[in-house]
Protein backbone atom coordinates (compact mmCIF):
# COMPACT_ATOMS: atom_id res chain seq x y z
CA UNK A 1 0.00 0.00 0.00
CA UNK A 2 1.37 3.50 -1.13
CA UNK A 3 1.79 6.26 1.84
CA UNK A 4 -0.84 8.07 0.54
CA UNK A 5 -3.00 4.93 0.69
CA UNK A 6 -2.45 4.65 4.22
CA UNK A 7 -2.52 8.07 5.25
CA UNK A 8 -5.94 8.30 3.95
CA UNK A 9 -7.19 4.74 5.54
CA UNK A 10 -5.61 6.97 9.06
CA UNK A 11 -7.36 9.42 8.30
CA UNK A 12 -10.44 7.76 8.05
CA UNK A 13 -9.87 6.04 10.83
CA UNK A 14 -9.26 9.32 13.13
CA UNK A 15 -12.58 10.87 11.76
CA UNK A 16 -14.89 7.39 12.14
CA UNK A 17 -14.28 7.86 15.93
CA UNK A 18 -14.09 11.30 16.21
CA UNK A 19 -17.81 11.42 14.47
CA UNK A 20 -18.98 9.35 17.33
CA UNK A 21 -17.92 12.36 20.12
CA UNK A 22 -19.52 15.88 20.80
CA UNK A 23 -19.58 18.57 18.28
CA UNK A 24 -16.56 20.63 19.86
CA UNK A 25 -14.63 17.48 20.56
CA UNK A 26 -14.61 17.06 17.06
CA UNK A 27 -13.66 20.49 15.53
CA UNK A 28 -10.26 20.78 16.14
CA UNK A 29 -9.24 17.28 14.65
CA UNK A 30 -11.63 18.71 11.49
CA UNK A 31 -9.37 21.58 11.24
CA UNK A 32 -5.93 20.01 10.95
CA UNK A 33 -7.58 17.73 8.18
CA UNK A 34 -9.67 20.65 6.12
CA UNK A 35 -8.75 21.60 2.95
CA UNK A 36 -11.43 21.81 -0.26
CA UNK A 37 -13.24 24.49 1.68
CA UNK A 38 -10.06 26.81 1.42
CA UNK A 39 -10.21 25.82 -1.86
CA UNK A 40 -13.88 27.52 -2.36
CA UNK A 41 -12.84 30.44 0.08
CA UNK A 42 -9.64 31.15 -2.75
CA UNK A 43 -11.92 31.61 -6.27
CA UNK A 44 -15.04 33.50 -4.08
CA UNK A 45 -12.56 36.05 -2.76
CA UNK A 46 -11.38 37.54 -6.35
CA UNK A 47 -12.52 40.41 -8.17
CA UNK A 48 -15.66 40.44 -8.35
CA UNK A 49 -15.89 39.95 -4.74
CA UNK A 50 -13.78 42.82 -4.09
CA UNK A 51 -15.77 44.94 -6.42
CA UNK A 52 -19.06 44.07 -5.18
CA UNK A 53 -18.37 44.99 -1.74
CA UNK A 54 -16.30 48.21 -2.93
CA UNK A 55 -19.70 49.08 -4.63
CA UNK A 56 -22.15 48.03 -2.12
CA UNK A 57 -20.45 50.33 0.20
CA UNK A 58 -20.58 53.34 -2.57
CA UNK A 59 -24.63 52.72 -3.11
CA UNK A 60 -25.75 51.34 0.19
CA UNK A 61 -23.07 52.37 2.57
CA UNK A 62 -23.82 50.16 5.95
CA UNK A 63 -27.59 49.34 5.50
CA UNK A 64 -26.17 46.29 2.65
CA UNK A 65 -23.79 44.52 5.21
CA UNK A 66 -26.44 41.78 5.62
CA UNK A 67 -26.82 40.47 1.64
CA UNK A 68 -23.63 38.89 0.94
CA UNK A 69 -23.42 37.11 4.02
CA UNK A 70 -26.68 36.00 3.43
CA UNK A 71 -26.34 34.45 0.19
CA UNK A 72 -22.95 32.89 1.22
CA UNK A 73 -24.64 31.14 4.00
CA UNK A 74 -27.05 29.96 1.16
CA UNK A 75 -23.85 29.13 -1.23
CA UNK A 76 -22.61 27.60 1.63
CA UNK A 77 -26.35 25.09 2.03
CA UNK A 78 -26.05 24.27 -1.53
CA UNK A 79 -22.46 23.73 -1.72
CA UNK A 80 -22.59 20.83 1.59
CA UNK A 81 -25.76 19.35 -0.20
CA UNK A 82 -23.74 18.46 -3.56
CA UNK A 83 -20.68 17.62 -0.49
CA UNK A 84 -23.02 14.93 0.89
CA UNK A 85 -24.30 13.45 -2.48
CA UNK A 86 -20.79 13.04 -3.70
CA UNK A 87 -19.26 11.86 -0.49
CA UNK A 88 -22.32 9.54 0.43
CA UNK A 89 -22.18 7.91 -3.33
CA UNK A 90 -18.45 8.53 -4.45
CA UNK A 91 -19.67 9.18 -7.91
CA UNK A 92 -18.29 12.00 -10.36
CA UNK A 93 -21.16 14.53 -10.27
CA UNK A 94 -21.12 14.99 -13.71
CA UNK A 95 -21.34 10.85 -14.43
CA UNK A 96 -24.44 11.09 -11.21
CA UNK A 97 -26.30 13.69 -12.61
CA UNK A 98 -26.57 12.38 -16.56
CA UNK A 99 -27.50 9.15 -14.71
CA UNK A 100 -29.79 9.52 -12.20
CA UNK A 101 -31.50 12.93 -13.20
CA UNK A 102 -31.11 15.03 -16.62
CA UNK A 103 -28.40 14.85 -19.20
CA UNK A 104 -29.38 18.26 -19.95
CA UNK A 105 -28.97 19.40 -16.50
CA UNK A 106 -25.60 17.81 -16.61
CA UNK A 107 -23.87 19.01 -19.64
CA UNK A 108 -25.53 22.36 -18.52
CA UNK A 109 -23.71 22.66 -15.18
CA UNK A 110 -20.34 21.32 -17.32
CA UNK A 111 -20.53 23.70 -19.83
CA UNK A 112 -21.51 26.87 -17.41
CA UNK A 113 -18.87 25.96 -15.32
CA UNK A 114 -16.13 25.91 -18.18
CA UNK A 115 -17.49 29.46 -19.68
CA UNK A 116 -17.37 30.93 -16.26
CA UNK A 117 -14.18 29.98 -15.73
CA UNK A 118 -12.65 31.30 -19.27
CA UNK A 119 -14.40 34.68 -18.91
CA UNK A 120 -14.15 35.04 -15.06
CA UNK A 121 -10.28 34.53 -15.68
CA UNK A 122 -10.33 38.11 -17.33
CA UNK A 123 -11.11 40.58 -14.48
CA UNK A 124 -8.74 38.33 -12.51
CA UNK A 125 -5.68 39.35 -14.83
CA UNK A 126 -7.09 43.23 -14.55
CA UNK A 127 -7.28 43.10 -11.10
CA UNK A 128 -3.72 41.87 -10.77
CA UNK A 129 -2.23 43.98 -13.11
CA UNK A 130 -3.97 47.13 -11.39
CA UNK A 131 -2.65 45.94 -8.28
CA UNK A 132 0.67 45.92 -9.74
CA UNK A 133 1.04 48.94 -11.34
CA UNK A 134 -1.53 51.40 -9.52
CA UNK A 135 -1.10 50.24 -5.89
CA UNK A 136 2.59 48.93 -6.15
CA UNK A 137 3.82 50.97 -8.76
CA UNK A 138 5.55 48.67 -10.71
CA UNK A 139 5.71 47.38 -14.90
CA UNK A 140 3.82 50.59 -15.84
CA UNK A 141 6.34 51.55 -18.68
CA UNK A 142 5.74 50.43 -22.12
CA UNK A 143 3.88 46.86 -22.33
CA UNK A 144 4.24 46.87 -18.72
CA UNK A 145 0.89 45.09 -19.26
CA UNK A 146 1.76 42.21 -21.09
CA UNK A 147 4.78 41.68 -18.22
CA UNK A 148 2.14 41.68 -15.73
CA UNK A 149 -0.59 39.39 -17.39
CA UNK A 150 2.86 37.25 -18.21
CA UNK A 151 3.64 37.39 -14.64
CA UNK A 152 0.53 36.21 -13.58
CA UNK A 153 -0.07 33.61 -16.02
CA UNK A 154 3.22 31.86 -15.10
CA UNK A 155 2.68 32.31 -11.22
CA UNK A 156 -0.61 30.39 -12.07
CA UNK A 157 0.51 28.04 -14.17
CA UNK A 158 3.62 26.57 -11.57
CA UNK A 159 1.32 26.57 -8.68
CA UNK A 160 -1.80 24.46 -10.23
CA UNK A 161 0.90 21.90 -11.98
CA UNK A 162 1.77 21.44 -8.57
CA UNK A 163 -1.20 20.05 -7.43
CA UNK A 164 -0.84 17.33 -10.08
CA UNK A 165 1.83 15.90 -8.43
CA UNK A 166 0.11 13.62 -6.44
CA UNK A 167 -0.89 13.85 -2.81
CA UNK A 168 2.58 15.59 -1.62
CA UNK A 169 1.39 18.45 -4.51
CA UNK A 170 -2.14 18.65 -3.45
CA UNK A 171 -0.93 19.54 0.45
CA UNK A 172 1.49 22.18 -0.84
CA UNK A 173 -0.96 23.51 -2.54
CA UNK A 174 -3.53 23.62 -0.37
CA UNK A 175 -1.27 25.37 2.16
CA UNK A 176 -0.64 27.71 -0.11
CA UNK A 177 -4.24 28.71 -1.06
CA UNK A 178 -4.34 28.85 2.79
CA UNK A 179 -1.72 31.50 3.21
CA UNK A 180 -3.22 33.77 0.41
CA UNK A 181 -6.47 33.55 2.25
CA UNK A 182 -5.38 34.60 5.40
CA UNK A 183 -3.15 37.22 3.51
CA UNK A 184 -6.08 38.95 1.94
CA UNK A 185 -8.04 38.82 5.07
CA UNK A 186 -5.37 40.07 7.39
CA UNK A 187 -4.97 43.09 4.74
CA UNK A 188 -8.20 44.45 4.76
CA UNK A 189 -8.78 43.56 8.53
CA UNK A 190 -5.54 45.36 9.10
CA UNK A 191 -7.40 48.71 7.49
CA UNK A 192 -10.40 48.28 9.43
CA UNK A 193 -8.84 48.10 12.81
CA UNK A 194 -6.73 51.47 11.42
CA UNK A 195 -10.37 53.43 11.37
CA UNK A 196 -11.79 51.66 14.19
CA UNK A 197 -12.03 55.33 16.10
CA UNK A 198 -13.69 56.93 13.49
CA UNK A 199 -16.73 54.12 12.64
CA UNK A 200 -20.28 54.23 13.69
CA UNK A 201 -20.29 51.41 15.25
CA UNK A 202 -23.70 51.33 16.09
CA UNK A 203 -25.05 51.49 12.52
CA UNK A 204 -22.43 48.72 11.58
CA UNK A 205 -24.12 46.32 13.48
CA UNK A 206 -27.87 46.99 12.52
CA UNK A 207 -26.20 47.00 8.66
CA UNK A 208 -26.25 43.46 9.19
CA UNK A 209 -30.30 42.99 9.85
CA UNK A 210 -31.84 41.91 6.37
CA UNK A 211 -33.61 44.61 4.65
CA UNK A 212 -35.43 43.81 1.93
CA UNK A 213 -37.08 47.45 1.09
CA UNK A 214 -33.71 48.48 -0.50
CA UNK A 215 -34.89 46.78 -3.82
CA UNK A 216 -37.28 48.55 -3.96
CA UNK A 217 -36.19 51.86 -2.57
CA UNK A 218 -32.76 54.22 -2.25
CA UNK A 219 -30.70 54.06 0.71
CA UNK A 220 -31.58 56.30 3.51
CA UNK A 221 -28.66 58.77 2.62
CA UNK A 222 -29.36 59.28 -0.66
CA UNK A 223 -33.70 59.87 0.44
CA UNK A 224 -32.73 63.28 1.49
CA UNK A 225 -29.60 64.25 -1.09
CA UNK A 226 -32.07 63.10 -3.83
CA UNK A 227 -35.44 65.74 -2.15
CA UNK A 228 -33.01 68.78 -3.23
CA UNK A 229 -32.09 67.77 -6.48
CA UNK A 230 -34.05 69.07 -9.60
CA UNK A 231 -34.94 65.76 -10.88
CA UNK A 232 -36.18 63.54 -7.66
CA UNK A 233 -37.90 60.81 -9.46
CA UNK A 234 -34.67 60.73 -12.49
CA UNK A 235 -32.35 60.58 -9.82
CA UNK A 236 -34.56 58.00 -7.44
CA UNK A 237 -34.59 55.62 -10.49
CA UNK A 238 -30.71 55.66 -11.31
CA UNK A 239 -29.76 55.58 -7.87
CA UNK A 240 -32.64 52.09 -7.35
CA UNK A 241 -31.16 50.45 -10.62
CA UNK A 242 -27.16 50.77 -9.59
CA UNK A 243 -28.10 49.69 -6.18
CA UNK A 244 -30.01 46.53 -7.51
CA UNK A 245 -27.28 46.08 -9.91
CA UNK A 246 -24.61 45.89 -6.98
CA UNK A 247 -27.00 44.16 -4.85
CA UNK A 248 -26.93 41.02 -8.12
CA UNK A 249 -23.10 41.78 -8.29
CA UNK A 250 -22.37 40.64 -4.92
CA UNK A 251 -24.96 37.91 -4.51
CA UNK A 252 -23.59 36.71 -7.60
CA UNK A 253 -20.10 36.81 -6.34
CA UNK A 254 -20.66 34.98 -3.10
CA UNK A 255 -21.22 31.93 -5.40
CA UNK A 256 -20.17 31.19 -8.70
CA UNK A 257 -21.44 28.06 -10.65
CA UNK A 258 -17.54 27.14 -11.29
CA UNK A 259 -17.57 26.90 -7.44
CA UNK A 260 -20.27 24.37 -7.41
CA UNK A 261 -18.11 22.09 -9.94
CA UNK A 262 -14.62 22.52 -7.91
CA UNK A 263 -15.85 21.51 -4.26
CA UNK A 264 -16.85 17.78 -5.60
CA UNK A 265 -13.47 16.68 -7.61
CA UNK A 266 -11.58 18.34 -5.21
CA UNK A 267 -13.33 16.27 -2.18
CA UNK A 268 -12.79 13.01 -4.81
CA UNK A 269 -9.38 13.80 -5.79
CA UNK A 270 -8.31 13.49 -1.83
CA UNK A 271 -9.99 10.32 -1.64
CA UNK A 272 -12.79 11.38 0.73
CA UNK A 273 -15.65 9.56 1.48
CA UNK A 274 -18.73 8.72 3.56
CA UNK A 275 -16.21 9.62 6.78
CA UNK A 276 -15.66 12.98 5.92
CA UNK A 277 -19.02 14.23 5.47
CA UNK A 278 -18.90 16.33 9.10
CA UNK A 279 -15.42 17.57 8.11
CA UNK A 280 -16.90 18.72 4.34
CA UNK A 281 -19.58 20.63 6.38
CA UNK A 282 -16.75 22.36 9.20
CA UNK A 283 -14.55 23.01 6.46
CA UNK A 284 -17.06 24.98 4.10
CA UNK A 285 -17.61 27.06 7.32
CA UNK A 286 -13.82 27.79 7.97
CA UNK A 287 -12.40 27.71 4.77
CA UNK A 288 -15.25 28.92 3.11
CA UNK A 289 -17.68 31.15 4.66
CA UNK A 290 -15.06 32.91 7.69
CA UNK A 291 -12.69 34.30 5.28
CA UNK A 292 -15.43 35.78 2.97
CA UNK A 293 -17.51 37.39 5.50
CA UNK A 294 -14.18 38.60 7.38
CA UNK A 295 -12.86 40.19 4.04
CA UNK A 296 -15.52 41.36 2.42
CA UNK A 297 -17.70 42.90 5.14
CA UNK A 298 -14.10 44.75 5.95
CA UNK A 299 -14.26 45.91 2.71
CA UNK A 300 -18.00 47.35 2.60
CA UNK A 301 -17.07 49.14 5.78
CA UNK A 302 -13.59 50.86 4.71
CA UNK A 303 -15.90 51.83 1.40
CA UNK A 304 -19.04 52.94 3.08
CA UNK A 305 -17.43 54.71 5.57
CA UNK A 306 -15.17 56.48 2.48
CA UNK A 307 -17.76 57.00 -0.45
CA UNK A 308 -21.02 56.66 0.48
CA UNK A 309 -22.88 60.30 0.55
CA UNK A 310 -19.42 61.60 -0.75
CA UNK A 311 -17.66 63.40 -3.36
CA UNK A 312 -14.15 64.41 -5.07
CA UNK A 313 -14.97 68.44 -4.41
CA UNK A 314 -12.22 68.41 -7.06
CA UNK A 315 -14.78 67.21 -9.93
CA UNK A 316 -17.23 70.37 -8.90
CA UNK A 317 -14.15 72.46 -8.29
CA UNK A 318 -11.20 72.26 -10.54
CA UNK A 319 -9.29 74.15 -7.89
CA UNK A 320 -9.64 71.12 -5.30
CA UNK A 321 -8.40 68.47 -8.10
CA UNK A 322 -6.20 65.81 -7.22
CA UNK A 323 -4.00 63.18 -8.87
CA UNK A 324 -7.59 60.60 -7.98
CA UNK A 325 -9.91 62.97 -9.25
CA UNK A 326 -8.56 62.65 -12.88
CA UNK A 327 -9.66 59.03 -12.85
CA UNK A 328 -12.70 59.72 -11.86
CA UNK A 329 -13.59 62.70 -14.27
CA UNK A 330 -14.81 60.09 -17.07
CA UNK A 331 -17.57 58.20 -15.22
CA UNK A 332 -18.37 61.83 -13.53
CA UNK A 333 -19.06 63.81 -17.24
CA UNK A 334 -21.10 60.62 -17.97
CA UNK A 335 -23.44 60.90 -15.63
CA UNK A 336 -24.19 64.66 -15.88
CA UNK A 337 -24.55 63.59 -19.71
CA UNK A 338 -27.37 60.96 -18.96
CA UNK A 339 -29.45 63.55 -17.04
CA UNK A 340 -28.44 66.35 -19.79
CA UNK A 341 -30.35 63.48 -21.95
CA UNK A 342 -33.26 62.57 -19.71
CA UNK A 343 -33.99 65.98 -19.23
CA UNK A 344 -33.18 68.04 -22.29
CA UNK A 345 -30.44 69.35 -23.38
CA UNK A 346 -31.37 72.83 -21.99
CA UNK A 347 -31.74 71.20 -18.61
CA UNK A 348 -29.12 72.29 -16.90
CA UNK A 349 -28.17 70.10 -13.41
CA UNK A 350 -28.39 72.84 -10.24
CA UNK A 351 -25.33 72.26 -7.25
CA UNK A 352 -27.33 69.04 -5.68
CA UNK A 353 -27.71 67.57 -9.14
CA UNK A 354 -23.88 67.52 -9.95
CA UNK A 355 -23.02 66.23 -6.36
CA UNK A 356 -25.49 63.13 -6.83
CA UNK A 357 -23.31 62.52 -9.70
CA UNK A 358 -20.20 62.54 -8.40
CA UNK A 359 -21.65 60.59 -5.62
CA UNK A 360 -22.84 57.44 -7.99
CA UNK A 361 -19.09 56.86 -9.98
CA UNK A 362 -17.52 53.99 -9.30
CA UNK A 363 -14.37 53.91 -7.17
CA UNK A 364 -11.51 50.90 -7.50
CA UNK A 365 -9.15 49.91 -4.67
CA UNK A 366 -6.32 52.56 -6.04
CA UNK A 367 -9.08 55.37 -5.01
CA UNK A 368 -9.60 53.66 -1.40
CA UNK A 369 -6.05 53.11 -0.31
CA UNK A 370 -5.74 56.78 -1.47
CA UNK A 371 -9.37 57.86 0.52
CA UNK A 372 -7.77 56.32 3.85
CA UNK A 373 -4.07 57.85 3.46
CA UNK A 374 -4.72 59.90 6.49
CA UNK A 375 -5.45 57.21 9.03
CA UNK A 376 -1.95 55.62 8.99
CA UNK A 377 -0.09 59.27 7.55
CA UNK A 378 1.38 57.43 4.54
CA UNK A 379 0.27 57.02 1.60
CA UNK A 380 2.72 54.65 0.57
CA UNK A 381 1.52 52.29 3.23
CA UNK A 382 -2.26 52.30 2.48
CA UNK A 383 -1.52 51.60 -1.51
CA UNK A 384 0.83 48.37 -0.16
CA UNK A 385 -1.48 46.82 2.51
CA UNK A 386 -4.47 46.87 -0.29
CA UNK A 387 -2.10 45.92 -2.72
CA UNK A 388 -1.16 43.26 -1.46
CA UNK A 389 -4.80 41.59 -0.50
CA UNK A 390 -5.84 43.34 -3.99
CA UNK A 391 -2.82 40.80 -5.76
CA UNK A 392 -3.57 37.95 -3.55
CA UNK A 393 -7.31 37.62 -4.39
CA UNK A 394 -6.14 37.75 -8.12
CA UNK A 395 -3.65 35.47 -8.16
CA UNK A 396 -5.23 32.92 -5.73
CA UNK A 397 -8.80 33.32 -8.00
CA UNK A 398 -6.84 32.77 -11.22
CA UNK A 399 -5.00 29.50 -9.38
CA UNK A 400 -8.32 27.92 -8.58
CA UNK A 401 -10.11 28.97 -11.70
CA UNK A 402 -7.58 27.34 -13.64
CA UNK A 403 -7.68 24.23 -11.20
CA UNK A 404 -11.38 23.48 -11.62
CA UNK A 405 -11.14 23.96 -15.64
CA UNK A 406 -8.40 20.71 -15.58
CA UNK A 407 -11.21 19.37 -13.57
CA UNK A 408 -13.50 20.38 -16.39
CA UNK A 409 -12.08 19.10 -19.18
CA UNK A 410 -11.04 15.64 -17.73
CA UNK A 411 -14.92 14.70 -17.62
CA UNK A 412 -15.86 16.40 -21.01
CA UNK A 413 -13.36 14.49 -22.81
CA UNK A 414 -13.28 11.24 -20.05
CA UNK A 415 -9.72 12.07 -20.14
CA UNK A 416 -7.91 10.79 -16.68
CA UNK A 417 -6.64 13.80 -13.79
CA UNK A 418 -3.10 14.56 -14.01
CA UNK A 419 -3.12 13.56 -17.62
CA UNK A 420 -1.68 15.99 -20.47
CA UNK A 421 -5.70 16.64 -21.51
CA UNK A 422 -6.21 17.80 -17.94
CA UNK A 423 -3.04 19.76 -18.04
CA UNK A 424 -4.11 22.07 -21.03
CA UNK A 425 -7.65 22.18 -19.86
CA UNK A 426 -5.55 24.22 -16.68
CA UNK A 427 -4.36 26.47 -18.62
CA UNK A 428 -6.79 27.46 -20.88
CA UNK A 429 -8.38 30.30 -18.34
CA UNK A 430 -5.24 31.60 -18.28
CA UNK A 431 -4.52 31.90 -21.70
CA UNK A 432 -8.26 33.21 -22.27
CA UNK A 433 -8.21 35.10 -19.30
CA UNK A 434 -4.48 37.03 -20.08
CA UNK A 435 -5.60 37.23 -23.72
CA UNK A 436 -9.23 39.01 -22.81
CA UNK A 437 -7.28 41.62 -20.57
CA UNK A 438 -4.91 42.45 -23.01
CA UNK A 439 -7.05 42.75 -26.37
CA UNK A 440 -10.77 42.69 -25.64
CA UNK A 441 -10.97 44.73 -22.17
CA UNK A 442 -7.84 46.71 -21.44
CA UNK A 443 -9.50 50.03 -22.60
CA UNK A 444 -12.20 50.06 -20.16
CA UNK A 445 -13.06 53.18 -18.45
CA UNK A 446 -12.35 51.15 -14.89
CA UNK A 447 -10.24 47.86 -14.65
CA UNK A 448 -12.74 47.04 -11.60
CA UNK A 449 -15.95 47.31 -13.48
CA UNK A 450 -14.85 44.03 -15.62
CA UNK A 451 -15.97 42.14 -12.76
CA UNK A 452 -19.54 43.65 -12.44
CA UNK A 453 -20.97 42.36 -16.33
CA UNK A 454 -18.86 38.75 -15.46
CA UNK A 455 -20.55 38.50 -12.38
CA UNK A 456 -24.19 38.93 -13.70
CA UNK A 457 -23.49 36.03 -16.44
CA UNK A 458 -22.42 33.95 -13.36
CA UNK A 459 -26.08 34.80 -12.18
CA UNK A 460 -27.33 33.88 -14.75
CA UNK A 461 -25.70 30.23 -14.42
CA UNK A 462 -25.66 29.82 -11.08
CA UNK A 463 -30.10 28.32 -10.65
CA UNK A 464 -29.06 25.92 -13.02
CA UNK A 465 -26.11 24.13 -10.45
CA UNK A 466 -29.18 24.66 -7.75
CA UNK A 467 -32.09 22.99 -9.08
CA UNK A 468 -29.57 20.43 -9.92
CA UNK A 469 -28.52 19.75 -6.59
CA UNK A 470 -32.29 19.85 -5.19
CA UNK A 471 -32.86 17.05 -7.73
CA UNK A 472 -29.73 14.42 -6.66
CA UNK A 473 -30.43 15.16 -3.31
CA UNK A 474 -33.88 13.79 -3.46
CA UNK A 475 -33.10 10.58 -5.87
CA UNK A 476 -33.65 7.45 -4.16
CA UNK A 477 -31.99 5.32 -7.37
CA UNK A 478 -28.73 8.09 -6.85
CA UNK A 479 -28.87 8.27 -3.15
CA UNK A 480 -30.26 4.70 -1.75
CA UNK A 481 -30.10 4.72 1.91
CA UNK A 482 -28.18 7.96 2.11
CA UNK A 483 -31.38 10.35 1.62
CA UNK A 484 -32.37 12.65 4.40
CA UNK A 485 -35.41 11.60 6.08
CA UNK A 486 -38.17 12.63 8.28
CA UNK A 487 -37.65 16.49 9.39
CA UNK A 488 -33.64 16.72 8.46
CA UNK A 489 -35.07 16.00 4.57
CA UNK A 490 -37.85 19.02 5.38
CA UNK A 491 -35.79 21.27 6.63
CA UNK A 492 -33.25 20.50 4.10
CA UNK A 493 -35.53 20.85 1.24
CA UNK A 494 -37.56 24.46 2.76
CA UNK A 495 -33.54 25.45 2.73
CA UNK A 496 -32.59 24.25 -0.78
CA UNK A 497 -35.34 25.66 -1.92
CA UNK A 498 -34.90 29.21 -0.32
CA UNK A 499 -31.65 29.24 -1.68
CA UNK A 500 -33.05 28.24 -5.25
CA UNK A 501 -35.49 30.93 -4.77
CA UNK A 502 -32.77 33.82 -4.26
CA UNK A 503 -30.72 32.59 -7.23
CA UNK A 504 -33.50 32.35 -9.53
CA UNK A 505 -34.64 35.99 -8.46
CA UNK A 506 -31.28 37.04 -9.24
CA UNK A 507 -31.04 35.66 -12.51
CA UNK A 508 -34.55 36.81 -13.50
CA UNK A 509 -33.51 40.57 -13.00
CA UNK A 510 -29.87 39.91 -14.96
CA UNK A 511 -31.24 38.26 -17.63
CA UNK A 512 -34.30 41.22 -17.97
CA UNK A 513 -31.82 43.98 -17.06
CA UNK A 514 -29.34 42.99 -19.65
CA UNK A 515 -30.67 41.11 -22.24
CA UNK A 516 -34.18 41.01 -21.73
CA UNK A 517 -36.50 38.83 -24.38
CA UNK A 518 -33.50 37.14 -26.22
CA UNK A 519 -32.30 36.11 -22.22
CA UNK A 520 -36.02 34.69 -21.84
CA UNK A 521 -36.28 32.99 -24.89
CA UNK A 522 -32.65 31.22 -24.32
CA UNK A 523 -33.69 30.04 -20.51
CA UNK A 524 -36.95 29.13 -22.45
CA UNK A 525 -35.78 26.80 -24.83
CA UNK A 526 -32.99 25.33 -22.55
CA UNK A 527 -35.94 24.29 -19.88
CA UNK A 528 -37.67 23.04 -22.88
CA UNK A 529 -34.89 20.84 -24.26
CA UNK A 530 -34.34 19.49 -20.40
CA UNK A 531 -38.38 18.83 -20.50
CA UNK A 532 -38.14 16.31 -23.57
CA UNK A 533 -34.96 14.95 -22.52
CA UNK A 534 -36.70 13.98 -19.50
CA UNK A 535 -39.92 12.30 -20.71
CA UNK A 536 -38.16 10.32 -23.07
CA UNK A 537 -35.36 9.20 -21.50
CA UNK A 538 -38.60 8.21 -18.34
CA UNK A 539 -40.39 6.48 -21.53
CA UNK A 540 -36.69 4.51 -22.71
CA UNK A 541 -36.80 3.44 -19.22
Amino acid sequence: MSDSNENLAREKKILSEVNQKPLLSRWGTFAKLSGPGWLQGAITLGGGSLAGSLYLGVIGGYELLWLQPLMMIFGVLMLSVIGYVTLSTGEKPFVAINKHINPVLGWGWLVAAMLANLVWAMPQFSLGTAALQQNFGILNGNGGEYWCALFLFCVGSVVVWSYDSGSKGVKIFETILKLMVAIVVLSFFGVVVAMAGDLDWGAIFSGFIPNFSLLSEPASKFTSIISESSNQEYWREVILDSQRDRMVTAAATAVGINMTFLLPYSMLRKGWGKEHRGLATFDLSIGLFLPFFLATTCVVIASASQFHGKYDEGLLDSSKATALTKKLEGAYNKNITAFKAKNGEGAEPNKVDREIAAMLVSRDSFQLAGSLKNLTGSKVLTQTIFGIGVLGMAISTIIILMLINGFVTTEMLGAEIGGMKHKIGSILPGITGALGFLFLWSNADAKFWLAVPTSVFGMVLLPIAYITFFLMINSKSLMGDAIPTGNKRIVLNISMLVALIAATIGAGWSIWSKVQWIGIVAVGIFIALAVVVHFTKSKNT
